[in-house]
């Protein structure tokens, strides 16, 4: 049981730091725009929407995936405010907020989709 706990703790610590990649590289190429098309928005969510399908699939566990996605979400936050020197990285526009909104959204549906898609219909 030690053995066990000790894995899932490893497994945990090890999909926030991949999720706070993930947040982090989405949080820096959410801005970018190829003409009208926000391209580094859509493409920041989809990476992170597949990196959490993927944990949470291949762990089957919805701890795992929350650890991702609070990884992602600290990183956003945390590169969201301003540095030391009074210098943003991310500054206040319409991309930005629709970043900052959407990524715990999609946290949210990830951990909380149900296990089995048959166990709620009986089979």
């Amino acid at each position: 049981m030690r053995g066990s706990l000790l894995v899932r703790l490893a497994t945990w610590i090890v999909a926030f730091v991949v999720g706070g990649v993930y947040g982090l590289a989405g949080t820096i190429a959410h801005s970018y725009t190829l003409g009208w098309f926000p391209l580094g928005l859509v493409l920041a969510v989809i990476g992170c929407g597949a990196l959490l399908a993927a944990v949470r699939l291949l762990t089957g566990d919805r701890w795992a995936a929350l650890a991702t996605g609070l990884g992602m979400v600290a990183a956003t936050l945390f590169f969201s405010g301003k540095g030391p020197g009074g210098s943003v990285i991310v500054p206040e526009t319409a991309l930005a907020t629709v970043w900052t909104l959407a990524l715990p959204i999609l946290v949210l549906i990830v951990v909380v989709w149900p296990d089995r898609v048959g166990a709620l219909r009986g089979n």
